[in-house]
């Protein structure tokens, strides 16, 4: 796996990678740019700064040993009965969706071979079971199925999922941070399922020459010894992994002044978004990216680094019409901000 710290320029699409991990209930990335740009190699890599997460060794779901609001309603009711559970540790999962997938695969289904061999009723967890507490990827998803995309939003929005199949109903939690990846000229998502992305970032290629060169050296120096390169990045590895267990456990002591907030919710107004999806996101971003930086109280400063990825895909109406890049997202905050300022 390439290092995340080795990974050159795309400050964007890593900074939003990174504040969603420090917060999942941002609502995920919707990564968009050119072909051949990195996006799919910066997405993987980030699995190997995430720290290992404890688990009950014999469920399917990823429950949490501890954290009622992390557990199927099978480990509920072991708890209630007063059996102990068995404990382990693993590494945090990066599930991908493949474009093939149906909806069984997805969100679970009868397991048809203990039906047939036992007779009895079981359930087979699908991918967001696996998902649950890590990341689920989904390259190219500007070609899903709009129904699949429905369903994928709707678990990440609620954190749980629920199937009802053949007599069996069972519900588990499928708390996980949502990245999709895709490339603009194959066409763009429906504007509704678009504003269920927390965040999304815009990835174009790199135009200055030194830097593309350095980029191919790196590139080289992978494929021709990948653990000396390792070796190399692992330091830079090792801190921006404590750096991000730190923002975890720094979150939730930030706090945002109301005067912020409202600033916030009046960028929101001004540009017309739908909805308060858009407040709520900028509000969780500009905490996380404070905690990641060392701090508990946000400035302006932060606000003014995630709001375009907040709010630029919020603006588009119109399926027809193209996502801003930025440019009046930025030129509205700085009127808001600069009238208190």
């Amino acid at each position: 796996m390439f290092p995340f710290s080795a990974i050159i320029g795309q400050e964007e699409m890593k900074l939003a990678l990174i504040l969603n991990v420090i917060d999942p209930k941002i609502g995920g990335v919707m990564i968009m740019g050119d072909r051949g740009t990195g996006k799919s190699t910066t997405i993987r890599a980030l699995t190997d700064l995430l720290p290992e997460i404890e688990v009950v060794a014999d469920d399917p779901f990823n429950s949490h040993p501890q954290d009622s609001e992390l557990q199927s309603d099978l480990v509920r009711a072991r708890l209630a009965r007063g059996e102990e559970l068995p404990i382990t540790r693993k590494q945090v999962a990066m599930v991908d969706l493949p474009l093939g997938a149906t909806e069984d695969r997805v969100c679970g289904t009868i397991d048809i071979e203990r039906a047939l061999a036992e007779g009895v009723k079981a359930f087979e967890p699908g991918l967001l079971a696996k998902a649950n507490r890590g990341i689920l990827y989904i390259d190219e998803v500007n070609l899903l199925d709009d129904h699949l995309v429905d369903v994928l939003l709707d678990a990440a929005a609620s954190g749980w999922n629920t199937v009802e199949r053949e007599g069996i109903s069972i519900r588990h939690p499928a708390r996980f941070v949502l990245v999709g990846s895709g490339n603009p000229e194959e066409g763009e998502l429906r504007p509704q399922l678009l504003d269920r992305f927390g965040m999304h970032a815009e990835i174009r290629t790199v135009r200055e020459a030194e830097l593309r060169v350095k980029i191919v050296e790196q590139r080289t120096q992978f494929d021709q010894n990948p653990q000396e390169f390792l070796s190399a990045y692992a330091q830079a590895q090792k801190e921006l992994e404590t750096k991000i267990v730190e923002a975890q456990q720094r979150l939730p002591q930030v706090t945002i002044p109301h005067d912020l907030k409202l600033q916030i919710s009046q960028v929101c107004a001004q540009l017309d978004v739908d909805g308060l999806r858009g407040d709520i996101v900028c509000n969780r971003a500009a905490k996380a990216l404070c905690a990641y930086e060392g701090r508990t109280t946000v400035t302006a400063a932060d606000i003014g680094k995630v709001i375009t990825l907040c709010l630029r895909h919020r603006l588009r109406k119109d399926p027809l019409e193209s996502i801003d890049s930025g440019d009046k997202v930025q030129k509205v905050y700085q009127a808001v901000f600069a009238e208190t300022a």
